[in-house]
C-alpha cells in the first residue's frame, strides 16, 4: 500500500495548471509580443532554480462521482529561485488566465511572494501583466457583494521599500493595483510598444469623454518621462537582463551589504582625455557620462531614470570592485540646474542609496535651482528643499568631485557640509552663491548708470571678478580642501570606495524609502 495513487493526482493537477490559459490564450499571448509568465520566470532564472509555490490553486471541476474534471489555476505564479547564484522571490501575473482580473485570483499569493521576500530577506521581481488581481465589476455578480478596498498584503508591499530590494517590471497593459504594484518598487521597466500603464484604462477614461488608444494614454514614452517608471528597454530579454545588473549592485536585504567582485580594471588608470573635456568657455556643455564612463570600473555604469529629471544623472556603477550610487549633472539640459524633476529624481535616489548603504560618489556640475515663472508655478523650491533634506540625511559615505559649477542653495546640495568634507575640485571649478554673470548688472547698476562707457566698464568688472573667481583663490582660504589634476580623478575615488567599504553598517535606515 502506497501514496503513489495521490501524487499521481498530483502531477496530474500540477500539469494542468502548467496549461495556463490554454493553447488559444497562450498563442493570443505570444501574437500580442509577449511572453507568457512561465517563459518570463524561466527567462529571469538561473536555469532549473524555480520552486514554485501554490503551483495547483485555482478552481478545480468534479464530475458527478467527486474525480477531477479540470483545473483552471490562479492567473498569479509565485515561487523561489536564483539569479546569478543568490536567492530571490519571483512573482508573475498570468494573464493567458481572465486577462489578470480579479474573479480568477487568489490574493493570498501574492501576499506570500511578498512576505516570503520580506522574512526570508531576500529581494523580489515582480512580473506585472494586467491588472494584477485588480478589480473586475463582472467578479461583483460572482460574489454577490461589493467590499471596502484594502489591498490585501499591502504592508508587506510598503515594508519592503525599506527591507529587501524590489524590481517591477510592467510587461502588459498594467492598470489599477497593477498600476500601484509597478511604481512601489526601487527599479521599474516597461517594454516599449508592449507595455502600457494606468489608473484606469481606456474605456474607463472614455467614459469621461477623452477617446484613447492604450499607448497614447499610458505607453512607456509617457511613462518614463515623467518618473512613474524608471527606464524603456527594447524587449523582454533586456528588462531580465537589467534586472540581473540591477540586483548585482544590492545586497540581498538591508541586513547585509552590497557585493564587491573581484576587480579587473586597473584602480590607478588615469584617464588622459579628463584633462580637457571641459570647456574652458563656461557657456560651452561638455558630456558628463564621458567622465563618469572614464572614472568608474569599466563596463560597470548602469544609468537609472535616464529620459526623466535629465539635468541630473543617477546611477549604479563600481569602483575597485565595489558598488557605489553614482550622481551627476548634465550641463546638456537646463545647464545642469535642478528642476522639480530633477529634485524628485534626487531624493527618491539618495534614499535608495541610504536604503542598501551604498557610498555615494557625487559628479558636481549645479548652477543652481532653474528659475522662472514655470519654475514657481511647479513649486521648484520645495521640492529642491526635499532633495537637500535627502542629502543631509544621508549617512553613507560621500564623495564629491567638483567639475565645475556649484552655486546656491542648490550647489549647496553637492554635499552635507556638516560632515567630514571629503570632496575634490578640478580646475574648472566655479562656485559662489550666484554666477559672477548673473549678477553684475544688479550689483553694480549705479556704477553701470553713471558710466560714460558702460559696456567698457562692464568688461573691466568682468575681468577682475574673474580673477577672483579662480578655484586656487578659495583653496588659499581653505575653502575647498584639494584642487586636482582630473587625470587623478579614478585613483582617488578608488581610495575612497577602499576607505568608505568598512564604514558601511547593514540594518534598516532611520527611514524606510517611499515609491
Amino acid at each position: 500500500m502506497s501514496w503513489k495513487p495521490e501524487i499521481e493526482e498530483l502531477r496530474q493537477r500540477e500539469a494542468m495548471a502548467r496549461r495556463m490559459g490554454g493553447p488559444e490564450k497562450i498563442k493570443r499571448q505570444h501574437d500580442g509580443g509577449k511572453l507568457t509568465v512561465r517563459e518570463r520566470i524561466d527567462g529571469l532564472l538561473d536555469d532549473g532554480t524555480f520552486h514554485e509555490v501554490g503551483a495547483i490553486a485555482g478552481r478545480a471541476a468534479y464530475d458527478d462521482d467527486g474525480n477531477l474534471v479540470d483545473l483552471s489555476p490562479t492567473n498569479f505564479v509565485c515561487g523561489r529561485g536564483r539569479i546569478d547564484g543568490r536567492p530571490v522571490v519571483v512573482g508573475g501575473d498570468d494573464f493567458t488566465v481572465r486577462g489578470g482580473a480579479a474573479d480568477a485570483s487568489i490574493w493570498e499569493k501574492q501576499v506570500i511572494a511578498e512576505r516570503m521576500a520580506n522574512e526570508l530577506q531576500i529581494p523580489i521581481v515582480r512580473l506585472v501583466d494586467g491588472t494584477g488581481g485588480g478589480g473586475s465589476v463582472k467578479s461583483l455578480e460572482t460574489s454577490g457583494r461589493t467590499y471596502v478596498p484594502a489591498n490585501p498584503g499591502w504592508d508587506l508591499v510598503v515594508a519592503n521599500m525599506g527591507a529587501v530590494p524590489v524590481v517591477a517590471l510592467a510587461l502588459g497593459s498594467v492598470a489599477g493595483l497593477g498600476a500601484a504594484r509597478a511604481v512601489t518598487s526601487h527599479y521599474s521597466l516597461m517594454v516599449k510598444d508592449i507595455s502600457q500603464l494606468f489608473v484606469a484604462g481606456p474605456p474607463v477614461v472614455a467614459r469621461l469623454g477623452e477617446p484613447v488608444t492604450k499607448e497614447e494614454l499610458g505607453g512607456s514614452g509617457i511613462h518614463t518621462r515623467n518618473g512613474a517608471i524608471d527606464d524603456e528597454v527594447e524587449s523582454e530579454e533586456e528588462a531580465f537582463a537589467r534586472t540581473r545588473q540591477f540586483l548585482s549592485y544590492l545586497p540581498a536585504s538591508v541586513y547585509d551589504l552590497p557585493p564587491r567582485i573581484e576587480p579587473t580594471d586597473d584602480p590607478e588608470r588615469r584617464e588622459e582625455g579628463l584633462i580637457k573635456v571641459v570647456p574652458r568657455d563656461r557657456r560651452q556643455v561638455y558630456k558628463m557620462r564621458s567622465i563618469i564612463e572614464a572614472c568608474i570600473d569599466q563596463g560597470s555604469f548602469l544609468e537609472i531614470g535616464k529620459l526623466y529629471g535629465r539635468s541630473v544623472i543617477t546611477g549604479l556603477a563600481r569602483l575597485d570592485g565595489w558598488p557605489v550610487a553614482v550622481l551627476a549633472g548634465d550641463p546638456y539640459f537646463y545647464g545642469a540646474g535642478w528642476t522639480t524633476d530633477a529634485s524628485h529624481k534626487v531624493t527618491r535616489f539618495v534614499d535608495l542609496a541610504e536604503t542598501f548603504h551604498l557610498p555615494v560618489v557625487h559628479f558636481v556640475d549645479n548652477p543652481g535651482f532653474v528659475i522662472g515663472v514655470e519654475s514657481e508655478k511647479a513649486a521648484t523650491i520645495r521640492h529642491g528643499a526635499r532633495a537637500l533634506a535627502a542629502v543631509y540625511q544621508a549617512s553613507v559615505p560621500w564623495c564629491s568631485i567638483l567639475i565645475r559649477k556649484a552655486f546656491g542653495v542648490a550647489g549647496a546640495a553637492h554635499g552635507n557640509h556638516a560632515r567630514l568634507h571629503y570632496r575634490y575640485a578640478w580646475p574648472s571649478g566655479d562656485w559662489g552663491s550666484l554666477p559672477i554673470e548673473g549678477g553684475l548688472e544688479a550689483a553694480y547698476k549705479a556704477d553701470l548708470a553713471a558710466s560714460d562707457d558702460p559696456d567698457g566698464l562692464m568688461r573691466d568688472i568682468e575681468e577682475r571678478l574673474n580673477r577672483v573667481r579662480s578655484p586656487f583663490r578659495t583653496a588659499e582660504a581653505f575653502l575647498v580642501e584639494e584642487i586636482i589634476d582630473p587625470r587623478d580623478t579614478r585613483p582617488l575615488l578608488c581610495e575612497f570606495a577602499n576607505l568608505a567599504a568598512p564604514l558601511r553598517r547593514a540594518g534598516t535606515s532611520t527611514f524606510h524609502m517611499r515609491p
